[in-house]
């Protein structure tokens, strides 16, 4: 085999051990770094195989990038005491749990792949289209070598950002510190021991990738935008492949990270701007660009995202789908309806959710009672959260499929509350989030559906906008953007839940709901807590939350933010007619204890190379 001029990067632990693992990333091992130079399939494989890193294990939310990593937070909790990212939740977790190491080691794999690419704009110079098709020969070849090169630019910032979300924080030494950038190419025989860099740095070197990336890729892939002639070669085919629009929204998510009160201690108002500016663009794209398309596909700002469709016109960038694929539905649903019930809603989650009128349950005037918790909720908590007595309704409008029976206590033990069986979850709220309501495991043949993952959609990107623009010039100015904060998030609250149920209120901006018009009058800060709130909603079960927590603490805060205690409903049925149940919604459920609010660096590289400096917080890690 050969390796000699092969890229490397030998911080993985297992690349000298097994080097035909890790060499040979193409489609035929008896190719090497030289002669892949000949075949243009594996010039594009070398892109490819980044996305297979997104791709592979990563098709829907029920990984540690999703639902488990919510399990770390406090909207969800993990039923199995022996899953990982529980223990790291609960301060039980060892160096060789590590559940993010794994990232740092495709996210490495996957820069290579890009810099070899990138690297004398070899990849660029390539001929990718070997055989002459007539007189559109040239005009294709610089379609395709155009959108490589852009792809190998985005997908460099895609895995150096997801590297600085996971590992950068305070290291040891005081410093903020980011990840060990790496833009260049090793061999073989190079001994590499490269310190981590500023968080700064990193940051920049995210954006500068993003803005290459810009300026070779189509706006979108879209069928519309392009040329009939041309559709063989770009267009709607690269659906989920990253494209201009989504490196704006790359550097939208990341200028909000940045600006956040983690990382902009002086408060740069200019981050918070470049990141409303940002979503915007994104934005601004999917309500003027994608609504006008004539594909039977277009965008809809009232629309609802729907999970199940790895085709919605609310994906800004997805992963490919699993067809007929049931593994949310099993993941949520309790054993009484053929699921393993791995992870249940908190209560913080549920009394996150307003009322129907809108107002928080805290609020005296909601109509908030505590003894009828689920009655008059926002819409959007009864398309995300299965509670005591809840009906499975087929498609949401048929035939009753499951009832729930939540309660702990009564003259009988309902058959789905929490901890009485090993595939109930411990909260006695069960994930509707995701979850294909076809599906009926008692029909003769049970009806299954494509799931993918909505890595970036339209709804984070007013999530971002409205908490970006409200520091920059308050909830209510529009003058700037054209589109004030207040009116990001009218969108949000109206449009359609996830049941096709109708929103709060109304999207029209002359006529917002009332408490959201009552928040936006109240300044910045009582529209941030809103915002706040309404990212934790949307976003639930997403694995955002472990992050935005993480940004939005402090030295002093982080740990009142994130080692609470997290609780769920503990249920009384009352015999009588009708049955009634009393609730206990301060039902202990589990201690939080993160003993830092950093993730380590990987033990495996902190031993391998001492110029790596450990986040604080880990000191047997070191």
């Amino acid at each position: 085999m050969k390796t000699k001029k092969i890229i490397l990067l030998v911080f993985i632990a297992a690349l000298l051990g097994s080097c035909a693992k890790f060499l040979e990333p193409y489609p035929n091992g008896n190719y090497d770094s030289q002669t892949l130079w000949q075949y243009q399939g594996l010039v594009q494989g070398l892109i490819g195989y980044c996305y297979d890193n997104i791709n592979s294990n990563n098709r829907n939310y029920a990984d540690n990038e999703g639902v488990y990593l919510d399990g770390a937070t406090d909207d969800a909790v993990i039923t199995s005491s022996t899953n990982v990212m529980r223990r790291y939740a609960v301060n039980t977790m060892t160096s060789s749990q590590d559940p993010f190491a794994t990232y740092w080691e495709r996210d490495y794999r996957s820069i290579r792949n890009c810099n070899l690419f990138l690297k004398d704009r070899r990849g660029y110079n390539t001929k990718f289209i070997v055989t002459q098709l007539g007189n559109g020969f040239d005009r294709w070849n610089t379609l395709v070598r155009r959108r490589l090169q852009g792809e190998a630019f985005a997908l460099r910032a895609f895995f150096e950002w997801d590297l600085l979300q996971r590992f950068g924080g305070k290291g040891t030494d005081g410093n903020m510190l980011g990840f060990p950038i790496v833009t260049d190419i090793y061999n073989a025989t190079d001994v590499v021991n490269i310190p981590r860099d500023t968080y700064d740095n990193c940051v920049k070197q995210i954006i500068a990738d993003c803005d290459s990336a810009y300026k070779y890729l189509p706006i979108a892939h879209r069928d519309y935008l392009v040329a009939a002639v041309d559709l063989g070669y770009a267009g709607g085919k690269y659906w989920n492949r990253l494209d201009g629009i989504t490196t704006r929204a790359i550097k939208a998510e990341l200028y909000l990270t940045w600006a956040s009160p983690r990382f902009n201690p002086s408060n740069d108002i200019a981050r918070w701007d470049s990141a409303a500016s940002n979503a915007k663009k994104v934005m601004d794209f999917k309500m003027i660009k994608d609504v006008t398309t004539p594909l039977g596909n277009s965008f809809s700002p009232t629309t609802g995202v729907v999970f199940t469709n790895p085709n919605s016109p609310e994906i800004v960038f997805g992963t490919r789908w699993n067809t007929s694929n049931l593994t949310m539905e099993k993941l949520y649903y309790p054993g009484g309806f053929q699921g393993t019930a791995s992870v249940g809603a908190t209560q913080e989650l549920v009394d996150a959710f307003p009322m129907a009128n809108g107002k928080p349950i805290t609020d005296p005037t909601s109509g908030y009672d505590p003894t009828k918790p689920y009655v008059n909720r926002d819409p959007r908590f009864y398309s995300s959260i299965f509670y005591n007595t809840a009906i499975a309704k087929k498609n949401n409008t048929g035939v009753n499929m499951y009832t729930f029976e939540n309660w702990n206590e009564g003259p009988t033990v309902g058959k789905d509350a929490a901890g009485t069986k090993s595939d109930n979850n411990r909260t006695n709220y069960y994930i509707k989030k995701f979850v294909f309501m076809g599906w009926n495991p008692t029909d003769a043949s049970p009806s299954s559906v494509t799931h993918s993952k909505f890595i970036v959609r339209w709804a984070h990107m007013l999530l971002t906008f409205a908490e970006a623009a409200n520091q920059v010039v308050g909830p209510l100015d529009a003058t700037k953007y054209g589109m004030s904060a207040r009116t990001a998030i009218q969108y949000l609250r109206g449009r359609k839940t996830y049941d096709n149920l109708a929103g709060l209120g109304t999207i029209v901006p002359a006529a917002p709901d009332a408490y959201l018009a009552a928040q936006a009058a109240a300044g910045t800060a009582a529209f941030d807590a809103l915002v706040r709130n309404e990212r934790r909603i949307e976003t639930c079960f997403e694995g955002i939350r472990f992050y935005d927590l993480r940004r939005w603490s402090t030295d002093a805060t982080w740990q009142t933010m994130l080692n609470q205690p997290v609780h769920g409903a503990y249920i009384v049925q009352v015999a009588g007619t009708p049955v009634t149940y009393t609730y206990n919604l301060n039902y202990l459920v589990e201690n939080r204890a993160f003993p830092s609010p950093w993730n380590p660096i990987p033990y495996s590289e902190i031993l391998r190379m001492n110029k790596l400096i450990q986040n604080e917080g880990w000191p047997s890690w070191n």
